[in-house]
């Protein structure tokens, strides 16, 4: 009916995120776009400083989670760097599949490393060592992930865009690994449970996953 809503538009976007800023309103829509790539930017200089100072100071510890940690980092650079791609375009709606492809593979690369690495760790025995640095950095990413994450998803939401929501709940999925890996270096440093760290690892691999498998299947918005 005229001047009403959209029947398949309700039925397949029942969270709202599918629905694109109306034709007429072309501003708003380049003001979302600039946003999105600002906050893309941001997104991949943090997680590149991120993944050097985690990736580091886990080797110095042998903490596979800490590494774990920061693998999670350069996917998120990669998944990023995708979206930059895709909004890079004039039509950038036309490169949504591609980029959800690029974040979904890079999801999997990163669950099958540090799942191997964790059963390593574990049946191996391999205590890691108490890492000041690691904590520091989980502590701050569970800070700034989550504003970074809310404020993309918003712009994404409101653009109808997959791969932005999907980006976003990447950053969005740092925090809880920040969290996990807060607790498994804080548990091996003041009770010397080393199982703590190879066991946050695993955590991290199993949400990777998940959020592979959602990115593929393009569920994370529309």
């Amino acid at each position: 009916m005229a001047g009403g809503p959209n029947p398949l538009s309700v039925a397949s976007c029942g969270d709202g995120c599918c629905a694109p800023a109306p034709a007429a309103d072309n501003g708003r829509r380049a003001t979302l776009v600039r946003r999105v790539r600002l906050l893309v930017a941001a997104t991949i200089t943090y997680n590149v400083i991120e993944a050097v100072v985690a990736i580091s100071a886990g080797t110095i510890a042998s903490s596979t989670a800490l590494i774990g940690f920061g693998l999670d980092s350069v996917v998120e650079v990669a998944s990023a760097v995708a979206v930059a791609w895709q909004f890079a375009a004039a039509r950038h709606e036309s490169r949504e599949r591609a980029a959800l492809r690029v974040i979904a593979l890079s999801f999997f690369a990163l669950a099958a490393y540090v799942t191997v690495e964790s059963i390593r760790a574990l049946v191996a025995a391999e205590a890691p060592d108490h890492s000041t640095v690691g904590i520091a950095l989980a502590a701050v990413s569970l800070v700034v992930m989550p504003v970074l994450s809310a404020a993309q998803r918003r712009a994404g939401r409101e653009l109808g865009s997959a791969s932005a929501v999907a980006d976003s709940k990447q950053t969005l999925l740092c925090t809880y690994l920040s969290a996990v890996l807060l607790v498994g270096l804080l548990v091996n440093s003041l009770f010397g449970w080393w199982w703590a760290d190879p066991t946050a690892a695993l955590i991290i691999a199993a949400i990777a996953a998940r959020e592979g498998s959602q990115a593929w299947q393009g569920r994370h918005c529309c």
